[in-house]
């Protein structure tokens, strides 16, 4: 059984959403993007487990598309790695100019440069979910 796509209702409302919380990653570390899919709840009158399917890639479709104020070089995949695409390479140097260091696989250390969240007042104020926790099997490592 394949999947179907699901569109975001105003992909604008969840986007904002996603900068907001893009905004809040300190110079020096990194999210991923289903870190930060993990604590948006599922948009209004969708299901959990369709948002689940397509959430990692709403945030990068967010991110594509983010506004020059947003620390967009911030965000990397689930592997610690730069996505390969166009602006990679000015990803890595914006990255490296912040101090965080990639080993001999290209790859960035979550444990060590891994942020580990907005503060429980910023996600309350803003209506977003718990942080997972690390011993759960949906963690995504915040």
């Amino acid at each position: 059984m394949t999947d179907h796509f699901v569109s975001l209702r105003d992909p604008n409302v969840y986007n904002t959403l996603v900068w907001e919380i893009v905004r809040q990653i300190p110079v020096g570390k990194v999210a991923t993007y289903g870190q930060i899919a993990a604590i948006i709840p599922p948009p209004g009158g969708m299901d959990a487990k369709a948002y689940l399917a397509f959430e990692a890639r709403w945030v990068g479709g967010a991110m594509a598309a983010c506004p020059p104020n947003v620390p967009w070089q911030r965000v990397i995949n689930a592997q610690g790695k730069i996505s390969l695409r166009p602006g990679a390479e000015e990803q890595r140097c914006l990255l490296e100019a912040e101090g965080v260091e990639f080993d001999e696989r290209e790859r960035i250390d979550l444990h060590l440069f891994g942020w580990q969240g907005p503060s429980a007042e910023w996600q309350q104020t803003h209506s977003l979910l718990a942080i997972p926790k690390n011993d759960d099997k949906q963690s995504r490592l915040f």
